[in-house]
């Protein structure tokens, strides 16, 4: 049986305490009124708030700032309290018969709490069409839910290196693992087939570099004003964005843009296969850094999150000696300017700052270096690597980690997949999806969901409250979502689908 008539039984990622109340629902009226603090966020997350809620029911409630209504009935209070959890990104949502009051100590958990509310209303919410002759009967059940999230990187890699996606294909990204209270975006920005993003120092990486792709199409970058946007709209759904130009490996992008990079003087040809270990830059070279801090400077001017992925996966040109210098030396200058260093797990062997971040994706990297490393995000190939097949006869997708069906991508547990790390240095887990055989979003929803659904459940919700049995139940329930969504999901066989019509 599924649980798709029961609204809490809907909820993805479970929260970490739901207590259902004894009291009649919460009837959405002409009368509801949305009350919400001053301030753009607050205010943002209650206008997304009216748009659910408008769908559902054809009634837009007026929004009041920063005070009560005179009357305390048909009210859906968000209040700003620094009380209200000890994370940053937790709530307290409280559904009464003639009250609904969503606490949270910063603008981000106002946010999850309100998908948490758009998962209890019915799926008409997520129709943006509906005509009305009158407005339906539409209820919040009785609930208090106090919930906050188990790790703090909760995240997701979306390639557009080796296939580009466009700005609107990558807001559709973040809109869909924003609703699952993701909070990373990990944009792949650069490797062997693409260069994707402008940078005016160098102007070649984009306009030579970024006119290729994996089978020969003609690829395309972001202009600076396009990055910006995105990252605008990143923020308006939590989510931090984490740029990634791979190096010293996965370059030949670069290398065939400028032939100074390379330790010949000459340029390679552009490359749109899916080989790798095959390209690096000239690490012994001025030029190489001066180009990596040009590159770094003009990408970080447009990121106001705390972080730059350097790569570093992958490269079987140089000598271990090179490989550690030239780790050691990208990562203070992505600390000169301001950025914290995220890597594969490969730069482990490097000596790395305090501040540096490891993210392990080998399934046979070395424990020991791992559980050394100053911080670690967790995407073992294995288990969370979305383009690897759910089973042999996916059309799409790639094996060589592991047949991944979701039931493996969910039924981990973090903290005891490198044995010896220091107790904090876990700071979350990323599911990262590359695209050597996804052309478009369609391709990315159908290896993305959903076992992305699995992934932003096992980085939210506590361990002791995970279980599989009743997962799946509530991830059958997200069929008539996600249909109304428009997600081309995989129906994985061992889930039983709620009926979508």
């Amino acid at each position: 049986m599924t649980t798709a008539d029961d609204p809490l039984g809907r909820l993805i990622p479970l929260p970490q305490c739901v207590e259902p109340g004894g009291g009649a629902p919460f009837a959405i009226t002409p009368q509801t009124i949305i009350v919400a603090p001053e301030g753009a966020l607050a205010m943002d997350v209650a206008a997304q708030l009216l748009t659910f809620i408008r769908r559902a029911t054809g009634v837009a409630p007026r929004i009041l700032v920063a005070r009560e209504p005179a009357a305390p009935t048909n009210v859906i209070a968000l209040a700003l309290d620094p009380a209200a959890s000890s994370s940053d990104e937790g709530y307290d949502l409280t559904i009464a018969p003639a009250r609904v009051t969503l606490r949270a100590k910063t603008p981000a958990g106002l946010f999850y709490g309100v998908r948490t509310i758009r998962q209890l209303l019915p799926i008409t919410a997520e129709y943006d069409a509906l005509l009305y002759r009158a407005p339906p009967v539409v209820t919040l059940p009785a609930v208090h839910i106090v919930d906050a999230p188990r790790f703090e990187w909760r995240g997701a890699m979306l390639d557009v290196a080796r296939h580009f996606f466009s700005v609107d294909e990558v807001k559709r990204y973040i809109d869909l693992i924003s609703m699952h209270k993701i909070n990373r975006l990990h944009l792949h920005l650069a490797d062997d087939q693409g260069w994707r993003i402008e940078i005016p120092s160098w102007p070649d990486l984009a306009r030579k570099g970024g006119a290729t792709e994996v089978g020969g199409g003609l690829g395309g970058y972001y202009t600076r004003d396009q990055y910006k946007d995105l990252v605008a709209y990143a923020e308006t759904h939590f989510v931090t964005i984490v740029p990634e130009i791979d190096m010293p490996g996965h370059t030949n992008a670069a290398l065939a843009s400028y032939a100074d990079l390379n330790c010949k003087g000459t340029a390679p040809a552009p490359y749109t296969g899916t080989e790798v270990g095959f390209s690096a830059l000239c690490v012994d070279l001025d030029v190489t850094y001066k180009f990596i801090d040009e590159v770094v400077r003009d990408i970080v001017a447009l990121t106001p999150g705390p972080y730059f992925h350097a790569g570093g996966d992958e490269v079987k040109t140089l000598t271990p000696e090179q490989y550690r210098m030239f780790v050691e030396r990208v990562q203070k200058i992505v600390e000169s300017h301001g950025k914290r260093m995220v890597g594969w797990d490969e730069v482990s062997v490097a000596t790395l700052l305090p501040t540096s971040i490891v993210q392990h994706w080998r399934p046979d990297a070395s424990k020991q270096l791992l559980a050394g490393s100053p911080h670690l995000i967790l995407s073992p190939a294995d288990r969370v690597y979305l383009d690897m097949k759910y089973e042999d006869a996916t059309l799409l997708g790639l094996n060589w980690a592991a047949n991944i069906p979701v039931q493996r991508s969910y039924d981990w547990d973090p903290d005891t997949l490198v044995p010896g790390a220091r107790p904090g240095s876990v700071l979350g887990v990323e599911a990262p999806i590359w695209s050597e055989t996804l052309t478009n979003m369609r391709d990315v929803e159908y290896l993305a969901f959903p076992r992305l659904a699995a992934v932003a459940e096992l980085a939210w919700t506590p361990q002791a409250e995970r279980s599989w049995d009743t997962f799946k139940r509530r991830l059958g329930a997200q069929a008539p979502r996600w249909t109304a969504l428009g997600i081309n999901f995989f129906r994985a066989p061992e889930i039983d689908w709620a009926p979508t019509r």
